[in-house]
């Protein structure tokens, strides 16, 4: 595939040399991946279910739908047939391989995103276009939709209203309206909503994907675990596709999910360390000269001190800490970065400390 980008992480590497070389070792906030253990409820889920020599259902256990049918509801107001949830080995090769699934010719994706909504257009030789503004893309023939509600990598939430005309726009055009919800329980000044939530979608899901990941919510990075729903029709289109390609997820995975998305109280309390590492990081950058905006949601501080990206990128690795250039999410992110708030207790104290 000679049209895909250059995997942008490898020109992070001198950076990331140079703050392994502080004394005190690298901070590293540029990759948004899960520090804190997977609770023990999830390991005891999986380790029961250890002993599972046939071959998984594609569709999951009844067991596992329904536990992300319930928390969905419970959570987040959305009421799904569990028939209509379908579990991807991790959300991200779902995204990548969507526009394929659909047959998509033409592809839109914000214009600050995560890199891999275009690699998925790529992929299916679809033609990529990055817009926030729908109305400005004229009349040709649009597929999908891709929305990010905690958005990667700015953390703006898209409020309910913004999401009512994005759907009304592609149901008049016949578009799939997909959205990416993983960062939905990290809401720290405002509450994300669901693509799915009636407010949003009137009742109807007919066009409409939602996008869940327990790699955020859950530190289940590692175990590849999310799950997709929304219009049923669409859902048993992927569901006989994915069948036939074999995608699989491992049966100990899908009694870890089913765990994982029946409990609260682990994600509350997983919540809870990332609001005390935002508390103490935001103002510290701040006193230090940048300026965070957005970032209302999620995981990440979308932060500027006015030079160009990979000019902060350098300042901090100076300082031992290692963010990502904003860049690495679309042209319009050239004088910010990306900075993670998933560190240790102990390495976000350090970032602090240097930043004074």
């Amino acid at each position: 595939m000679n049209n895909l980008p250059d995997f942008p992480w490898d020109r992070l590497v001198p950076y990331k040399e140079r703050a392994a070389a502080h004394p005190d070792g690298i901070v590293d906030l540029s990759v948004g991946t899960p520090v804190d253990s997977v609770p023990p409820l999830v390991r005891a889920a999986l380790i029961e279910a250890a002993d599972s020599p046939g071959y998984p259902l594609t569709h999951g256990t009844t067991a596992l739908r329904e536990a992300a049918s319930g928390w969905l509801a419970r959570r987040h107001g959305v009421r799904v047939d569990q028939r209509d949830v379908l579990p991807l080995i991790g959300s991200k090769e779902f995204v990548a391989w969507l526009p394929t699934y659909l047959g998509a010719q033409r592809v839109v994706f914000p214009e600050l995103a995560y890199p891999t909504y275009d690699v998925g257009a790529r992929l299916a030789g679809a033609h990529g276009t990055a817009a926030d503004g729908l109305l400005a893309l004229g009349p040709e023939p649009v597929d999908l939709v891709w929305v990010n509600s905690p958005g990667n990598p700015t953390g703006k939430v898209l409020p309910a209203e913004h999401l009512r005309k994005v759907v009304a726009w592609a149901r008049e055009r016949g578009a799939v309206v997909a959205s990416d919800e993983c960062y939905i329980e990290l809401g720290w000044e405002e509450k994300p909503v669901s693509i799915l939530h009636p407010d949003v979608c009137e009742g109807s899901h007919e066009g409409l994907l939602a996008v869940h990941s327990l790699s955020k919510r859950s530190n289940l990075a590692g175990y590849r675990a999310g799950f997709v729903t929304g219009d049923p029709a669409l859902i048993g289109r992927l569901l006989e596709m994915r069948k036939h390609a074999g995608m699989l997820m491992p049966q100990p995975v899908q009694a870890a999910m089913a765990a994982a998305f029946a409990d609260d109280d682990h994600a509350d309390a997983q919540r809870e360390r990332y609001a005390a590492r935002r508390a103490v990081l935001r103002p510290a950058l701040e006193k230090a000269g940048w300026r965070v905006d957005h970032s209302t949601a999620g995981l990440y501080l979308w932060a500027t001190n006015g030079e160009p990206a990979w000019e902060q990128v350098g300042r901090l690795s100076e300082n031992g800490i290692l963010v990502a250039p904003g860049e690495f999410y679309g042209s319009a992110g050239e004088r910010h970065v990306r900075i993670a708030i998933t560190a240790t207790d102990e390495r976000i104290d350090a970032a602090v400390r240097r930043l004074q």
